[in-house]
């Protein structure tokens, strides 16, 4: 969920560090990443050594680990990270600007749900740099799609709850996709600045996912306009929005967009 696209988002940092607050929670309720971008991601790269950038309690990193790939994740959140480790993965604790790579080099550098986190020209340069010759970059994005009913319902209640906050909920919401054009934007110039890549494309990838009334409001509180909410507030917004997922009868399907914006690393 895009926060404040105005904003250089990768300089709040406050937000970029809150997730790790229910880093379990985490771990459990967010959505996963289609196995067939995955698969395509290391298909198109050079080898099966990856860096998850922001790998955060390592969900994609163990989707790639499946795949087949050796996997090293780099996040600035130690809370994350030692989840992450309990699932057998190395986690190194740095932002990825500041992160060292100790000479090490890789087949793909992946960022999921991360790289606007990420300073875009820095981070394509450093991706440039530790980046076997046709090596891919890969960051990408879950873009949620809601039912009217249940973004209306959810957009309602936090406008209530939280009439302060420097969000467009009905927009956010309804629109999600507009919201992250933004982040593929940056992240397309970024490469394009540093250099060292051909041109980005952009892949899509549509699935859908059934939440249960219980799944969605586990996940809720791990979404960025909701990691710094105080708990009464919290508690506001999920029983507005468990109520609209009772409405829909228990239940309700997301229909996602997965979009990475990617580019293969160019000679020596």
């Amino acid at each position: 969920m895009p926060t404040n696209a105005e904003n250089e988002v990768h300089q709040q940092r406050q937000v970029a560090e809150s997730f790790g607050a229910d880093a379990e929670r985490y771990d459990r309720a967010r959505p996963r990443y289609p196995e067939q971008m995955v698969e395509q991601i290391v298909k198109k790269s050079s080898g099966r050594e990856v860096l998850d950038v922001g790998t955060g309690t390592g969900i994609v990193a163990r989707q790639f680990q499946k795949a087949g790939c050796s996997v090293i994740g780099v996040d600035p959140d130690e809370r994350l990270a030692d989840v992450a480790r309990q699932f057998g993965l190395e986690v190194d604790v740095a932002t990825f600007e500041d992160w060292e790579p100790a000479g090490r080099q890789f087949d793909s550098v992946v960022a999921a749900q991360a790289w606007h986190w990420v300073d875009p020209v820095a981070g394509a340069a450093k991706a440039a740099r530790i980046l076997r010759p046709g090596g891919r970059l890969a960051a990408f994005w879950n873009v949620f799609q809601f039912p009217d009913e249940v973004a209306d319902a959810i957009a309602r209640v936090c406008q209530r709850v939280m009439p302060d906050a420097p969000f467009d909920f009905q927009a956010m919401l309804k629109g999600a996709m507009s919201g992250y054009q933004g982040f593929f934007a940056k992240t397309s110039d970024g490469i394009r600045e540093a250099g060292g890549f051909t041109d980005p494309e952009q892949w899509r990838f549509d699935w859908e996912w059934t939440y249960s009334r219980e799944a969605w409001l586990d996940q809720m509180p791990t979404l960025g306009a909701f990691t710094r909410l105080p708990a009464d507030k919290m508690a506001e917004v999920l029983e507005g929005a468990g109520t609209a997922i009772d409405a829909m009868g228990g239940s309700f399907t997301m229909n996602y967009a997965t979009v990475a914006v990617t580019a293969a690393r160019t000679g020596a």
